[in-house]
């Protein structure tokens, strides 16, 4: 392998056998080939540190979860952008509503309707285990 400066002043390295240049070339599925827009806040079960077990391909985050369901109970839940009930809320749950929640608080739920949203807080005690 040798390295060369760029123009830009960059350092590049360039393989010098052939299984090195394929290697070089071959960056596979998950190859992390720049940045990609961030979406905006609530579209996607997606923060720093936490998304849904579907996006594992296309957004990187140290930590990725298979969504438990729950259901909404009688009366609704508000969904929230905080975990805050002084926050503006986002929509209303309806009873029934299955909820994918990717993280639980000691009085929060953090999850999603579904893979395109919306996602935010649920207090638990609007949530009940499926059987």
């Amino acid at each position: 392998m040798h390295v060369t400066e760029e123009p830009s002043g960059a350092i590049a390295a360039h393989p010098d056998d052939a299984a090195g240049a394929d290697m070089h070339r071959n960056r596979g599925p998950y190859a992390l080939s720049g940045a990609v827009e961030r979406p905006a806040a609530g579209a996607l079960p997606l923060r720093g540190d936490l998304a849904h077990i579907a996006l594992a391909g296309r957004h990187f985050v140290p930590h990725y979860a298979v969504p438990q369901p729950r259901t909404v109970l009688p009366g609704g839940a508000p969904l929230l952008p905080q975990p805050d009930m002084a926050a503006e809320e986002l929509c209303t749950l309806m009873e029934g509503d299955s909820f994918e929640v990717l993280e639980v608080g000691p009085d929060w739920a953090w999850g999603c309707l579904s893979l395109e949203g919306p996602v935010g807080y649920v207090r638990l005690d609007r949530l009940e285990m499926l059987p």
